[in-house]
């Protein structure tokens, strides 16, 4: 918060990628998408949200969708245009709400390229209300619907999150006992990110303890972005939910595959070894999935196999 009122983080990060040209941004996406590979990552959910105008959020979807033909991954793109107020709208936020109903959302979803919208609901960014008319606007113009909810202050995020129907919810470290019901009754899927909470030396972790227990499917994921976390490694995410989060490396492996399927509609294709799924398999050398989350940063991978190629080989003891 306090680099972004100084105008670094993410401002700095929507000034460098309204001036970046699309072969650029699709270089830079498809190394780091090819890194993020030979870890064992096959299914990537990718957001905009770093341009916050009609052009660059539409350009960022079409790197995406260009990533998803042209890479071995499976490339699942979310507009996330309610990632900030831009520079221009800093003292006009209602413009730029404007702006995101009646002409980022329905463009959106004319170029028919994301299949989710998101927003960062929190106190210094989108309230509550604001939240409910931009989630509103994306629902009736067909997107489903997500939220980065409750990550610094439980304002009710979880809550608008079940309340809205979203998919799922991501962050939720502040999140109360309250809004941890309200998901569960609502069917929504708690995406948590320990490796940002890693990277800003955070001592409070979400509670996955608590959701597991009253029945949630927890999903785990990176968070992969310039800010807040620079970590492209699963492998990493499930050790340090296990050690911060005290999560079982049944339920990490669990929360990194078939539950975060589940928290972007892919659970029919990906997610678990069954017939009629893609055969997305990673094949490890160890002895036990035990070893997965013990060796801290050490991703033992002898092969990543997507729908049933090989398209890595790595490790070998």
């Amino acid at each position: 918060v306090v680099i972004a009122k100084a105008g670094g983080g993410i401002k700095s990060t929507i000034r460098s990628t309204r001036e970046t040209p699309a072969d650029k941004l699709y270089d830079d996406a498809h190394n780091r998408l090819q890194r993020m590979m030979m870890q064992g990552t096959t299914t990537v959910e990718s957001k905009s949200g770093y341009g916050l105008n009609v052009d660059s959020e539409l350009l960022q979807l079409e790197v995406l969708a260009r990533l998803d033909r042209e890479s071995d991954a499976d490339v699942i793109p979310t507009f996330l245009g309610a990632h900030e107020f831009p520079p221009e709208y800093a003292t006009d936020h209602e413009r730029y709400i404007d702006i995101l109903i009646n002409e980022m959302i329905p463009s959106v979803q004319m170029q028919g390229i994301a299949r989710f919208c998101d927003i960062f609901t929190e106190a210094h960014v989108y309230s509550i209300d604001q939240s409910r008319r931009i989630l509103s606007a994306a629902r009736d113009h067909g997107l489903m619907l997500k939220m980065h909810a409750d990550e610094i202050d439980a304002i009710g995020g979880a809550e608008l999150a079940a309340e809205m129907g979203c998919i799922s919810a991501d962050h939720l470290g502040a999140t109360s006992d309250a809004g941890m019901e309200a998901l569960l009754k609502a069917g929504v899927i708690p995406v948590l990110l320990p490796a940002t909470l890693f990277t800003l030396r955070s001592h409070r972790y979400a509670r996955a303890r608590n959701m597991i227990d009253l029945g949630l499917p927890v999903a785990i994921a990176t968070d992969f972005n310039p800010g807040s976390c620079n970590c492209d490694s699963m492998p990493l995410v499930i050790s340090l939910s296990c050690l911060q989060m005290g999560m079982t490396p049944e339920e990490a492996i669990s929360a990194a595959t078939i539950n975060a399927a589940c928290a972007i509609k892919m659970e029919e294709r990906v997610g678990s070894l069954e017939i009629g799924k893609q055969a997305d398999i990673l094949i490890w050398d160890a002895s036990s999935y035990n070893f997965i989350p013990f060796h801290i940063g050490s991703p033992y991978i002898s092969h990543v196999i997507k729908k049933g190629r090989i398209i890595h080989t790595g490790f070998s003891a």
